[in-house]
């Protein structure tokens, strides 16, 4: 199972990627392996606000169907569309998929979050 170095996680198996105060979001690779097949993802809205813990999207696979949180607070700038059509792609490239970019309000809340070994401690 792939978990970049570079990248924050939660308990709950999202990821966040940083670039020039915008964060990415998506599900990990364990959380995609874990859900099977994804069949469905259904997308917020650009210009939602997302709560640190608070469902902001869902994912349906074969097995099952999944809440996905907000690791952080922050507003949608955007939405990966591509996965309306081809919500497979997560499955293909999780960490490349993301699911939604925000504008972070607070760099201190990835303090709360897990770096990739403790993560991969997590998963074991």
């Amino acid at each position: 199972m792939k978990t970049p170095k570079a990248l924050y996680y939660t308990e709950s198996h999202e990821w966040v990627k940083v670039e020039d105060g915008h964060a990415y979001i998506g599900i990990t690779d364990f959380a995609q392996s874990e859900l099977g097949e994804v069949v469905f993802v259904e997308l917020p809205e650009e210009g939602d606000e997302v709560s640190e813990g608070n469902e902001f999207a869902t994912i349906e696979s074969v097995k099952a169907a999944s809440d996905i949180n907000a690791p952080v607070n922050g507003v949608i700038i955007a939405v990966n569309e591509a996965l309306e059509d081809s919500p497979e792609l997560i499955n293909e490239d999780p960490y490349e998929n993301w699911i939604i970019k925000i504008e972070l309000e607070d760099e201190s809340q990835l303090e709360n979050l897990l770096s990739a070994e403790d993560y991969e401690k997590l998963t074991k």
